[in-house]
């Protein structure tokens, strides 16, 4: 039994049974729709979220899909003003510091083309707002060449940062803008950010979040509601601000209307 070639005999029959024994086991395991194993979470991303019980088509799988978003938002609130002195609370989710504007928020894109447009025309008591979408844009690979639809942003999503909580995203789009106030150029060049999302608000236009006892991996959210966020931030930040902009003018419609 010292016969190093004996030894070798023996042991090469038995790897190669363990090697067999191994390949029928992982083609006997059952793989779910999100291409892990059963039993094993996916992994966090803006199509795929631990603890769902419900899965959905992605749009593209439709062989209707035309890519195409008609949505108009009204019942328009603005958080905080255009001339609050930092430091300040540009997510209000308290409810506290909103006021509620007149005007429209439309949306017009196709998201298969990343084309389209997005346009705020605002009464606010300051004069006419309007802001417009000038260049679609994406800032991170989740955001799909700048429009978006159907996917998870926010919170712990994976997808955006944690300013919302997060949400099943309808459609949402990227990129840069300008407004201008009067007439007259207010803003150029900044970064816009529309989306059309489950209810982050409550009825009293209450976000409850971080929401206190949270016991799910689901978002601090109502899917009873829908409604469409928006806003557009400078480039330059500033710490003591919430959130770290500069300037970060956020709106909300709590009406949402498709076409």
């Amino acid at each position: 039994m010292n016969d190093p070639t004996l030894v070798q005999r023996a042991i090469t029959p038995l790897r190669a049974l363990v090697l067999v024994t191994l390949l029928i086991a992982l083609s006997c395991t059952p793989i779910g729709d999100s291409g892990a194993p059963e039993g094993v979470e996916p992994e966090r991303g803006p199509r795929t979220q631990p603890g769902t019980e419900m899965g959905l088509y992605a749009p593209d799988q439709h062989a209707l899909y035309d890519g195409r978003f008609i949505i108009s938002g009204s019942r328009i609130y603005q958080v905080g003003t255009l001339n609050d002195q930092s430091p300040w609370d540009h997510m209000g989710n308290a409810g506290t510091n909103l006021r509620p504007v007149g005007g429209t928020a439309e949306i017009d894109v196709n998201e298969i083309d990343n084309t389209g447009t997005f346009r705020a025309e605002l009464e606010l008591p300051e004069g006419k707002y309007v802001m417009n979408l000038e260049e679609i844009k994406e800032f991170s690979p989740c955001q799909d060449g700048g429009i978006a639809a159907f996917l998870f942003e926010h919170g712990d999503s994976g997808c955006g940062d944690a300013n919302w909580p997060k949400s099943l995203l309808y459609v949402a789009g990227w990129g840069i803008g300008s407004v201008t106030l009067n007439d007259a150029d207010l803003y150029e060049d900044y970064e816009i950010h529309f989306m059309v999302t489950q209810g982050m608000r409550d009825r009293e236009l209450v976000a409850h979040y971080p929401m206190d006892g949270k016991t799910t991996e689901a978002g601090a959210v109502n899917p009873a509601l829908q409604q469409l966020d928006f806003y557009i931030r400078s480039p330059e930040k500033n710490e003591a601000n919430h959130p770290d902009r500069e300037v970060f003018d956020h709106f909300f419609a709590m009406e949402v209307t498709w076409r």
